[in-house]
Parts: structure tokens; C-alpha cells; sequence
């Protein structure tokens, strides 16, 4: 008897890492797959009502961290920055993005199908592909878990990283000029953006 209820409990301990990842992979595959019908239906919507320009621009970026995105993108030089430079750089930088995730429409009316759902503690990623223009493009989704919400970081398509992006060109430009020179540089950017 005493050895069977030992089985039990270790059974049970096995089992329980196993449910509790499975349980996060199925939360971010919901995650991922509501937040792409829910932005499909917005562009569609955006056709008949020009309100919904601003409904899609929310959808497609209320759930990205810009500050994890930020961080990453300046790698060495976010630690630098003061309390105030974060929250500056960070507004500016998530403007600017906001004012281009409706350039290209395509890229959201694409079918998509999951591949593949990762989950190590607070970090997710999702693989899937896109058919864009006729030919199937790899998406990955980099995600943390942060607030009891899981939040996009990283989106990387065919090899070639959001943050990567940024972070080269970020990087560099602090590197050459300074971080002040920089903000001028984004501000510039968000005004002719908007």
C-alpha cells in the first residue's frame, strides 16, 4: 500500500511540469491565434469604415512590449540611459511603430498556420508560416510572459528579426553620435511618419 501511494506521488510530480507546459503552450497558441483573427477582421473592416483603421493599429500593437523591444534593440546602451531616457526612447520608438504597422496589409490578410509552440518558464515562441503573396514565408513569434500577460518582444520573418533590425542601426547610430543625437534622429523620424 505504502509503495503504491510513494508511485502515486511520484507520478504525480512527474506529471505536473508536463500539464503546466502544456497548459502555457495552448494559452500562447490562443494567444496568437485570436490576436491574428481578430486583426484579420479589423483590415477587413477597415474597407467598409475608415474607423477601423485605428481599431487594427491597436490590435496589432497593444500586445507588443515596446520596452522589452526597446531594451533589446539597444542592447549595452539601455543600461546607460537614465530613468527618464528609457521612458522617453521607449514613447518615441513605440510611436514610430505604431505609425508603420499599417504599411503593408498583406503581411496581416496572409493565412497563417502554427508549426510550433515553445514554452521555457516566461518565454514562448511561436513558428509559423505565412502565406504572403503567393509564397510561404517563416514567422516566428518571440514572446514573454510578463504581468500574467504573454507580450510580443521579437518578430522574426525568414531569419531576419524586429529587434535585429533595430538593434543594428540603433546601436551604431548611439555608438557614433550619442544617445542625444540619436532621439533627435527618432523624433525626426515619428514627425515625417505622422
Amino acid at each position: 500500500m505504502k509503495s503504491n501511494f510513494l508511485l502515486i506521488l511520484v507520478a504525480l510530480i512527474l506529471w505536473t511540469p508536463l500539464v503546466v507546459a502544456q497548459d502555457a503552450e495552448s494559452e500562447v497558441r490562443a494567444f496568437v491565434t485570436q490576436r491574428d483573427k481578430e486583426i484579420k477582421a479589423a483590415i477587413r473592416g477597415m474597407k467598409e469604415d475608415p474607423a477601423m483603421r485605428e481599431v487594427a493599429r491597436s490590435l496589432i500593437n497593444d500586445q507588443i512590449d515596446f520596452e522589452e523591444m526597446g531594451r533589446r534593440s539597444l542592447g549595452r546602451y539601455y543600461e546607460d540611459l537614465s530613468s527618464e531616457q528609457r521612458q522617453d526612447f521607449i514613447a518615441v520608438f513605440g510611436e514610430i511603430v505604431r505609425s508603420q504597422s499599417l504599411g503593408d496589409l498583406s503581411v496581416y490578410e496572409a493565412p497563417v498556420t502554427i508549426r510550433s509552440v515553445e514554452v521555457r518558464d516566461n518565454k514562448a515562441s511561436v513558428s509559423t508560416i505565412a502565406e504572403i503573396r503567393e509564397a510561404d514565408v517563416d514567422v516566428l513569434y518571440r514572446l514573454h510572459r510578463k504581468d500574467d500577460t504573454w507580450w510580443l518582444y521579437d518578430i522574426i520573418i525568414d531569419d531576419v528579426g524586429t529587434v535585429e533590425g533595430y538593434s543594428i542601426s540603433f546601436q551604431t547610430y548611439v555608438r557614433k553620435r550619442g544617445f542625444d543625437a540619436f532621439m533627435k534622429s527618432l523624433r525626426k523620424k515619428l514627425a515625417a511618419a505622422e
